[in-house]
């Protein structure tokens, strides 16, 4: 894979917050807030306290997670080092760009984990197995 990312290439960005004490509003714009063009958007929600979702790699999918409720953590691995990041705020996002293996987990009861993703959905991009993925890392 040229171009090898890592786990550090995982970005916490904070999106702007616009509001009062009636409540508040965040936008998030192509390649403005979020480093590249939003072309699918998708949410996981009833996921039981305490449950993981994800455990996959893209090999061209940029993604941009949010917890738009709750919280939850993302598992990073660049097949060398992992890393924890906790969302827990609607106006922090983590990028995870293709080529990184992510895991949500640990999600609190009622959370929604949004997610803006900068490709369709294809199964060929997604690498569902860790031994592929670490087979895909080192071509």
């Amino acid at each position: 894979m040229s171009n090898r990312k890592t786990v550090f290439d995982c970005n916490l960005l904070y999106l702007e917050q616009k509001g009062d004490r009636n409540g508040h509003i965040t936008a998030v714009n192509n390649n403005v807030e979020i480093p590249f063009d939003i072309k699918r958007i998708f949410y996981l929600y009833d996921i039981p306290g305490g449950e993981s979702r994800g455990a996959h790699a893209h090999k061209e999918c940029h993604q941009f997670l949010v917890a738009a409720s709750g919280s939850f953590e993302v598992l990073l691995d660049d097949g060398v080092t992992k890393r924890q990041v906790l969302l827990n705020r609607p106006d922090l996002g983590l990028h995870v760009p293709p080529g990184i293996w992510a895991s949500e987990i640990n999600f609190s009861s009622g959370s929604i984990c949004l997610v803006l993703a900068s490709h369709e959905y294809s199964e060929s991009d997604y690498i569902r197995n860790f031994n592929d993925y670490l087979n895909y890392i080192n071509e």
